[in-house]
């Protein structure tokens, strides 16, 4: 978000994220995001200026599987076999919230990944890094688990972890303006 020229304060959520029985990747994902929203605004409630948080939650789909962050070098190893030679989906929704009014939107944006064929030394090789082991579906694209990427189809910064260009239009709906233009606006005026 850096990158994108947004200011930004992190602040954790601290929400369980277990699957509910039976729940798409859509459906779970959404209801994760706003969750987080929710849970940060409860904190922020008593700040006396208005702020605007920004929730995510990202999940992998392969073949109607579902996978979250790896909870060891052996699942993230199952995980990349599952991925190997296949095209996925990487399911990510995120809420705005805008404070104090609690205006909120949401949003879902799906991105198909499609997977070079992996050997099992690659995929061991790749595990032992340590990259995977902290990311939705056990790869980072932006980094070394680029190298397996063959397409993507849709949002290359969903399959990272957030749609910027979704975020940006989600943040124009409920009035935030770019502090840089905001300052251009005051000067014109002034």
């Amino acid at each position: 978000m850096r990158d994108a020229d947004f200011s930004f304060e992190l602040a954790q959520a601290n929400v369980d994220e277990t699957r509910l029985r039976g729940e798409t990747a859509r459906a779970m994902t959404r209801r994760l995001a706003e969750a987080k929203v929710l849970a940060v605004a409860e904190r922020l409630k008593a700040a006396p200026e208005k702020a605007i948080v920004i929730g995510a939650d990202t999940t992998v789909e392969v073949a109607g599987r579902l996978l979250g962050k790896p909870e060891s070098a052996k699942n993230a190893r199952e995980m990349l076999l599952r991925l190997s030679a296949k095209t996925h989906r990487v399911v990510t929704s995120v809420a705005v919230l805008r404070l104090p009014d609690r205006a909120i939107k949401i949003a879902t944006v799906t991105t198909r990944v499609r997977f070079a064929r992996m050997s099992r030394d690659e995929i061991a090789t790749y595990v032992a890094t340590g990259e995977p082991l902290d990311k939705a579906g056990a790869y980072a694209v932006q980094g070394i688990g680029g190298r397996f990427i063959e397409r993507i189809d849709g949002c290359y910064f969903n399959v990272v972890g957030l749609p910027l260009a979704r975020v940006y239009r989600m943040l124009l709906s409920l009035g935030w303006q770019s502090p840089r233009r905001a300052q251009k606006g005051s000067r014109a005026a002034g």
